[in-house]
């Protein structure tokens, strides 16, 4: 052997467990992967919400066949049942819900925020009362993250205090720097507590005050996390009003990270978000909607309630992806949500989260072509019609 000393080879440079790829841009709509140890989320995205480890009136078969790459489950729900230490020692909620995509989190915050009555804030966390027996829990940063992480959960969100809107701006500001203050220690708590692979959003915050936004935005940019939401919409403030604080925010948005637009919304709602930029969305609006005996089609609405339908028997949607819109009558569904029928919720919910999945992959090859803004604007004609 030689005497002279040869330097190690250096391993290559190992791929991010996880990331952000942007494949196509059309306009401001963005084609893109998010890449993470259970698999890749196809974007634009949107995630069933799964609250307490079920999409409600669902099997879990059926929103992996419908297309969902990624579901969300809730933080504040888990923690009180059957709580996060229970589903760790059962092997996380990926096992304890027969799921093995990607799964995130919310934080709580937005759960808080509905507590008003029976919950307080402070610098430390928020107090607040079991909706199911009244015991008194306290929620910090830090503890939203440990249950994440007890939950096993893929993308985690930051800790966050989201309010009802209209409300005065020196509110939406203190509560938007309580968010930033809260994003520091999530992070911090995140790295002592996080697995690889594993990945912290930061939550814009700001109410529809664009100089808010425009400051959590950068605030949070500086942080330099794996991805970015924008919190605190949908919330009363009206669509428009929505799409102006997307438009406000966007440009302080890093374009190499996933930007999430949390608790939104009606498929016009996701076009016109896509439009602007957002990559994922979550909802329970398809479940809720469908339990009601409400369906989302390729011809708009149908509310299956009227009695218009009782004699029906064309299908709900003929060229809808799900067999349950193509076989099932009109007159039958209507019968089944009249009679109250836990069948006429399981069909709905399916129908619902088929149409918003086929509406995001309809999205994904609209920008993949470069015609998104025709795509757009002929989809909304025929969805969402312009009332006479």
């Amino acid at each position: 052997m030689s005497d002279i000393d040869t330097p190690p080879v250096q391993p290559a440079t190992a791929e991010p467990l996880f990331g952000y790829r942007l494949i196509r841009q059309d306009g401001a709509a963005r084609l893109g992967e998010v890449v993470t140890p259970r698999g890749i989320i196809r974007t634009p995205a949107f995630m069933p919400v799964g609250t307490v480890a079920t999409v409600k009136a669902m099997y879990t078969e059926q929103v992996r066949d419908a297309g969902a790459d990624i579901l969300l489950g809730n933080t504040y729900h888990l923690m009180l049942r059957p709580t996060a230490e229970r589903i760790a020692k059962l092997g996380g909620l990926h096992k304890f819900m027969r799921w093995d995509k990607p799964i995130l989190t919310d934080s709580g915050g937005f759960q808080v925020m509905s507590l008003s009555k029976i919950r307080k804030i402070t610098e430390e966390g928020a107090q607040f009362q079991s909706h199911l027996d009244g015991s008194r829990h306290m929620l910090t940063p830090e503890r939203s993250i440990e249950i994440q992480c007890l939950l096993g959960a893929d993308i985690q969100m930051q800790f966050d205090e989201c309010i009802e809107l209209p409300a005065e701006r020196r509110e939406v500001e203190r509560a938007m720097e309580l968010s930033l203050r809260w994003a520091e220690r999530s992070a911090r708590a995140f790295e002592r507590m996080s697995q690889p692979g594993q990945a912290l959003f930061g939550i814009v915050q700001g109410g529809v005050d664009g100089e808010l936004r425009r400051r959590s935005a950068r605030s949070l940019a500086g942080m330099d996390l794996p991805g970015y939401a924008i919190g605190g919409l949908a919330v009363g403030e009206g669509h428009e009003a929505m799409l102006a604080a997307i438009e406000e925010t966007m440009p302080e948005m890093p374009v190499a990270k996933p930007r999430y637009l949390m608790g939104v919304g009606t498929p016009l709602d996701l076009i016109e978000s896509v439009r602007r930029g957002i990559d994922m969305f979550d909802c329970v609006m398809p479940t809720r909607n469908g339990r009601h005996g409400l369906a989302f089609t390729w011809e708009g609405k149908v509310n299956l309630r009227n009695a218009k339908h009782a004699d029906d028997p064309r299908p709900l949607d003929p060229v809808s992806s799900c067999p349950a819109a193509r076989e099932y009558s009109r007159a039958y569904l209507h019968h089944l949500v009249k009679s109250g029928e836990y069948l006429g919720s399981m069909i709905l919910s399916w129908v619902n989260t088929v149409f918003y999945q086929d509406l995001m992959a309809a999205m994904r090859a609209a920008i993949a072509e470069g015609r998104f803004a025709e795509w757009a604007e002929e989809t909304k004609a025929r969805i969402d019609p312009p009332k006479v």
